[in-house]
């Protein structure tokens, strides 16, 4: 019931009831009876206006005092409280509504401290993966000023080594300014319609030619049909393999690397399987692998460097897409990453 309808039903109540009460007495009394039901009439007026006054009370003030209290509380940044509403009017309404304020603002300020720890461990992770490879520099370049490489075999491999630990920072600023084009949605993606077949077929060969330089062997099946098109941003679908496949090479531990690459239909979807005879991933790693900044077995992954965003990256930009990713994993045996990409279908014109 609304407090406004309440409050009236309240007011006629103490109006109405003694004055009737009243009319009744008057009706059937004499005269001095008369005088003694006004007093009487008096009493039951201010009695009820008592008991309306302490209803208002408890309908209003004490619903306000926890207002109140909720504003301290916030004014004062403390968010773990509730705010309990016993009625089910606009005042109830209004406690209501600020509860569920509070509980936005306690959920945007774990976000914002999930966040800041995120941060945190992001300057930490690049910290290390920038230090590794400027100290290997500084190491090869004070060798060769120390005479250390005394014969053009070691000079050719110390400037080799200088010049992949180069390309490694490098690749890994290029990374970082990625994420955070990604992160704020400032990449802009160029979506064209293209054929499935070609265009995974490219990637394929691109990666037979890289993966054959590494000793890597590569194996590609295609299961698709020959008129299958997709909607993509050619530029960041193939970002999303190389990320895939470097994450697989990465963490290779068998000494015949193998990687496959396949292609399936799945109704109004390609899917895409990448996967490796690497170490694989642990079930309890298996289903945070794709989040902002998480590198399963950290201690053991500083050694191979990488900030923890190379897959994060891949799901977002796959999700930018209108697909999914998601991947399986035996320990010790290797991963399959799975994503689907919409296909493009002509919508017919009605002539």
């Amino acid at each position: 019931m609304k407090l406004k309808t309440k409050l009236i039903i309240a007011f006629m109540v103490v109006m109405t009831f003694p004055t009737v009460l009243m009319t009744l007495v008057a009706f059937f009394a004499g005269e001095r009876q008369i005088i003694e039901m006004q007093q009487l009439f008096l009493l039951m007026v201010f009695v009820t206006s008592g008991v309306l006054i302490y209803w208002i009370y408890r309908t209003v003030s004490v619903p306000l005092s926890k207002l109140q209290k909720a504003a301290r509380n916030i004014k004062e940044g403390n968010l773990d409280f509730e705010i309990r509403a016993d009625a089910d009017d606009e005042i109830g309404q209004l406690c209501q509504d600020f509860d569920e304020m509070r509980q936005r603002l306690k959920a945007n300020a774990e976000e914002q401290q999930e966040t800041e720890r995120e941060n945190k461990e992001l300057i930490s992770n690049i910290s290390h993966d920038l230090k590794t490879p400027i100290t290997a520099i500084k190491g090869y370049v004070e060798g060769i000023m120390d005479g250390v490489a005394d014969t053009p075999e070691k000079m050719d491999r110390y400037i080799k080594t200088i010049y992949n630990k180069a390309n490694e920072m490098d690749l890994l600023i290029n990374e970082l300014t990625l994420y955070a084009k990604i992160d704020t949605n400032r990449i802009p993606y160029d979506f064209t319609t293209i054929s499935a077949i070609e265009y995974f077929g490219d990637c394929a060969d691109d990666l037979a030619i890289e993966l054959e330089s590494k000793g890597t062997e590569f194996e590609y099946g295609n299961y698709i049909d020959e008129d299958s098109k997709i909607i993509v941003d050619p530029e960041q679908m193939r970002r999303v393999i190389n990320n895939i496949v470097s994450n697989s090479v990465k963490y290779m531990d068998k000494p015949q690397g193998h990687i496959t690459m396949n292609l399936r239909d799945v109704g109004d979807f390609v899917q895409v399987e990448l996967g490796d005879n690497a170490r694989g991933i642990a079930a309890k790693d298996l289903p945070y692998v794709f989040d902002r900044f998480y590198r399963a077995d950290a201690s053991r992954n500083s050694s191979k460097g990488g900030s923890g965003i190379g897959l994060s990256i891949v799901k977002k930009i796959v999700e930018e897409h209108g697909g999914k990713i998601w991947a399986t994993s035996v320990e010790g045996e290797g991963t399959t990453m799975f994503f689907v990409v919409r296909k493009y279908q002509e919508v017919p014109v009605n002539e």
